[in-house]
């Protein structure tokens, strides 16, 4: 099993500044490139100041100056929100830039605020229809030149300017949750993410099952690798693990506020919700935290990540957003890459 970073700057109120949340960010990364992990996975998100990712691409071109060893991702390229001839070329240098160790993950988007700023009128459905058009335009402008006459794009034929260093194109890989898209997937040769996100291990279980119906339905095809993103934490004891779970509950009730689009955004950011209200949110309890999420002392997130292996999972990427400050962020990475880390070596 591979590991991984998954990180954005992230904050719940303005205390820290953009400057500082980004030298935060680099501090992360670069800690995972020294310690071990393989790959380092960045968002795109617009107009809000709790995940704040505009375009992955700049962030990636920055790291691969700073690391040397890591893939580099995006987690995920909002299909809907980009032209396949922009997206395409834009990709290809950027696998340039780091030297041929380029990732690419495409998602239709989560949050009706940026669909609303973005491409007004969008739904999930269009916003999936627009995902699975990308896809093959991208791989057959990698290819060579296409012309695309599609529900979403029309173009006359195009190539990719530059090629990529990555032959004949850089991985491609698809953020899915339902059978559907996992089987579509399959079908084109990428491979997937999947994160349960709130939910616990039973979701995780039906995650790889819809995986492998999709192959198993698409026998003459290869299969594909399979990433699952978690929020993880590591503490030294069960005091900071309890302390974690808190943190994360007050995350995921701030989460589930953007994701609802139901209060107003002044410069970014939605009112807080007060202890009462968070409290009212039963799923996103503190124990609902700690029993769903990998959480735990090393030996418990050791053990928790090895059911994972035993289901099949090809990477295991450690969500590092969780409402918490730098300091703690820091060291429970450390604690990752020096007490769990090794045990999968």
């Amino acid at each position: 099993m591979r590991f991984s970073l998954f990180a954005h700057m992230e904050r719940t109120d303005n205390s820290v500044s953009h400057p500082e949340l980004y030298a935060h960010f680099l501090e992360l990364c670069e800690m995972a490139d020294r310690g071990g992990l393989d790959a380092i996975w960045v968002g795109e998100h617009h107009g809000m100041d709790f995940t704040i990712a505009p375009n992955p691409f700049s962030q990636l071109c920055d790291l691969a100056n700073r690391t040397s060893r890591v893939r580099l991702g995006t987690s995920t390229v909002v299909a809907p929100f980009w032209h396949p001839v922009k997206l395409v070329g834009e990709a290809s240098m950027v696998d340039i830039i780091t030297s041929g160790r380029l990732d690419i993950c495409l998602s239709r988007g989560a949050y009706e605020f940026e669909y609303e700023r973005l491409s007004p009128g969008l739904d999930a459905w269009v916003a999936g229809e627009k995902l699975r058009e990308m896809v093959p335009a991208l791989q057959a402008m990698w290819a060579g030149d296409y012309a695309h006459e599609g529900k979403h794009w029309q173009f006359p034929a195009t190539t990719s300017i530059p090629k990529p260093v990555q032959r004949p194109h850089p991985p491609l890989w698809i953020a899915a949750r339902d059978p559907n898209t996992h089987d579509f997937a399959v079908k084109h040769g990428c491979n997937l993410q999947v994160t349960p996100l709130w939910q616990g291990d039973e979701e995780v279980a039906n995650l790889m099952a819809r995986f492998e119906a999709a192959v198993s339905d698409n026998p003459d095809l290869p299969r594909p690798e399979i990433m699952v993103l978690r929020h993880t934490f590591v503490g030294a004891d069960e005091g900071e693990v309890l302390r974690a779970a808190e943190d994360l509950s007050d995350w995921y009730c701030t989460f589930g506020s953007w994701f609802k689009n139901d209060l107003p955004v002044t410069n970014g950011s939605m009112p807080p919700l007060t202890a009462g209200e968070r409290a009212a949110i039963d799923m996103f309890s503190p124990d609902n935290m700690r029993k769903n999420h990998i959480v735990g002392t090393p030996d418990q997130v050791i053990e928790r990540i090895r059911s994972y292996e035993a289901m099949g999972y090809d990477e295991f990427s450690i969500w590092l957003d969780n409402g918490m400050n730098h300091h703690k962020k820091r060291k429970t990475l450390r604690l990752f890459i020096d007490e769990v880390l090794p045990e999968f070596s």
